[in-house]
């Protein structure tokens, strides 16, 4: 009896548990239950309207809102590619260079631009293949050592020999590289959502 009694909480923790969890999955099936019809009543009404592609004449206009910054574009000699990237902060302010992942674009630095453009130069870069830079067609110009030859191209077309690199994501990936291979590069260094390469490839050595 005593056994049963100190059972007992433990029991009802798990019923609840699992009672919460049955009607959180409940409401997420219904839910795509619903648009699941919603979608297949469109097609069956009219495929072609549902599936159609508009074009949108103008952008967003947040994305020219000048209170994230200047749009700017640098050309590389070496790939020949030319690059967008939104910079705010005076120049000649300490470099800091955002890396956003996939499949995003330099908007999602927005909030970052705005708030440290007082102490740095901020930039948030679109990477090669997104955005408004130049997109290669070859598979092989995305190998991970175009992208890090990217960034430190750019770094001296911007002017600067070092910076503050932040890296979201994939853009986390090339920033942890660049801080590898390039360490007199990076003053400081913040990923986000991306794990050091050797944890991620699972070689289980850490030493950067």
């Amino acid at each position: 009896m005593a056994r049963l009694r100190d059972c007992l909480p433990r029991l009802m923790l798990t019923l609840r548990s699992l009672l919460f969890w049955s009607l959180v999955y409940c409401y997420c099936g219904l839910c795509a239950s619903i648009h699941l019809l919603k979608l297949l009543w469109s097609l069956g009404k009219g495929p072609a309207q549902t599936l159609r592609r508009s074009p949108r004449e103008h952008p967003p206009a947040c994305l020219s809102d000048p209170s994230l910054g200047t749009h700017c574009y640098v050309r590389i000699k070496d790939s020949g590619l030319r690059f967008h990237y939104v910079a705010a902060g005076e120049r000649g302010k300490p470099l800091m260079l955002l890396l956003h992942g996939f499949p995003e674009f330099w908007y999602s630095w927005r909030y970052q631009l705005r708030e440290f453009k007082s102490e740095y130069r901020v930039v948030a870069l679109d990477l090669r293949g997104y955005g408004e830079t130049d997109a290669p067609i070859h598979r092989q110009n995305y190998k991970l050592d175009c992208l890090i030859t990217d960034i430190k191209d750019i770094l001296d077309s911007l002017g600067y020999s070092k910076c503050v690199l932040i890296g979201h994501d994939w853009g986390g990936m090339i920033a942890w590289l660049i801080a590898i291979c390039y360490p007199e590069m990076v003053m400081k260094l913040i990923v986000i959502n991306f794990p050091h390469p050797n944890v991620f490839t699972g070689t289980g050595d850490l030493e950067a």
